[in-house]
């Protein structure tokens, strides 16, 4: 008898507790939490991204015209040349201007340690044999200049040093590159470009130097609201 009345009161807390859980009101998270928690993680996600995985630049010159032009933000690589990968021409790559490293420069690997870099009559030869010419390259000057007054247009020899790097701007006739300062060391090597990702006309391109999430959104918002028909629109996401 005494267990019968054990298991009725053991019944019967049950089905107040169950009553208590229909009748009391469910929990729900304030909306503008789950904002700030979703905005918290894509802003770390987003830092983490920028110190250790990728950089966003953007463009200010015409030397890499026209693979690149003066208003295009691309997204850099930084982990490109981890776990024994190794620059290859043909690379277009971000790196610290030799001269000064604070400066950073964009341009395609032409030649690698102990290659053999030649230019006649704009013709680049690597290893006595002409170098593959990318795509958007381009000549703009006509004029061919002797050697003796630029290295412009007529050039070396020059055997570029063990882990160095001969690099030119796809605009060869409008390009300072390791035909006037010599090659890129290395370690200055900053990152591989990967893709662009937002590109405005010359002239309309955002300076401003904002926090890295901040300025991202300043140059889309910016676009969007104010010079739409500025946008190269057919530039975005293109590879490089």
């Amino acid at each position: 008898m005494e267990q019968d009345f054990l298991i009725q009161d053991i019944s019967k807390a049950e089905a107040n507790k169950q009553a208590r859980k229909v009748l009391e009101p469910k929990y729900e998270k304030p909306l503008w939490k789950e904002y700030l928690e979703t905005a918290v993680i894509a802003l770390v996600a987003a830092i983490v991204l920028r110190i250790f995985v990728v950089s966003a630049y953007r463009v200010s010159s015409s030397s890499m015209a026209d693979t690149i032009y003066t208003g295009d933000y691309i997204f850099v690589n930084k982990l490109a040349y981890d776990m024994g990968n190794e620059p290859m021409p043909g690379d277009i790559i971000v790196f610290k201007y030799p001269n000064n490293p604070e400066k950073h420069y964009i341009k395609r690997i032409t030649a690698v340690g102990a290659d053999v870099v030649q230019i006649a009559d704009k013709v680049v030869y690597v290893n006595e044999e002409v170098a593959p010419i990318p795509a958007e390259s381009k000549h703009t000057d006509k004029r061919n200049i002797p050697g003796d007054l630029s290295f412009r247009d007529n050039f070396g020899p020059y055997q570029v040093p063990i882990n160095q790097y001969f690099v030119m701007g796809d605009n060869r006739d409008d390009s300072r590159d390791s035909r006037f300062w010599g090659s890129v060391p290395k370690e200055n090597i900053l990152g591989k470009a990967v893709f662009i990702y937002w590109s405005w006309e010359p002239g309309e391109s955002p300076a401003w130097e904002f926090p890295y999430i901040i300025e991202t959104v300043q140059w889309i918002g910016y676009g969007l609201f104010n010079f739409p028909s500025h946008i190269r629109w057919e530039r975005l996401g293109t590879a490089l």
